[in-house]
């Protein structure tokens, strides 16, 4: 389960029961040569802004709760290797993306796509989009989760 809310990320792995919940940050550095490096994630990522570091919240938009796919998608596969102890990779989940946020009027189909794009691309097999009240872990079941597409 990928809970979205601005300024907090929140993953629960349905099969064990645990949660990681972190900021959605994510700290660049522009090498020397050039090149851009990830220096850090979450909250640590927070303090590590200077004259060639920047820190970057993909989540965060006036108007929509996915502000940059890529970064979004590195956040979330930091995210997943954590949670799931470097398994992630070889253990392809099914995710349930909730977005919990900025839904005034709901989610447009390019916003639902994107954050179903967003899962799978980082690593989930397959990604539902739920939008709704927020769901206990006893009600966390892929196959029985409405999602936007039913």
């Amino acid at each position: 389960m990928l809970n979205f809310i601005q300024n907090k990320l929140k993953i629960t792995n349905i099969g064990t029961k645990e949660s990681f919940e972190d900021k959605p940050l994510i700290a660049v550095k522009t090498m020397g040569s050039g090149e851009k490096r990830i220096v850090a994630i979450g909250a640590k990522a927070s303090t590590l802004e200077s004259h060639d570091t920047i820190v970057a919240n993909p989540f965060s938009h006036p108007r929509t709760l996915l502000k940059d796919f890529y970064v979004g998608e590195k956040v979330l596969q930091h995210t997943f290797s954590t949670l799931y102890k470097n398994r992630f990779p070889r253990f392809k989940a099914k995710s349930i993306v909730h977005p919990m946020e900025k839904l005034e009027v709901g989610l447009t189909m390019i916003e639902a796509r994107a954050f179903r794009e967003l899962a799978v691309g980082a690593g989930s097999f397959s990604a539902k989009i739920y939008v709704g009240d927020p769901l206990s872990i006893t009600q966390l079941d892929f196959d029985n989760v409405k999602s936007l597409d039913d």
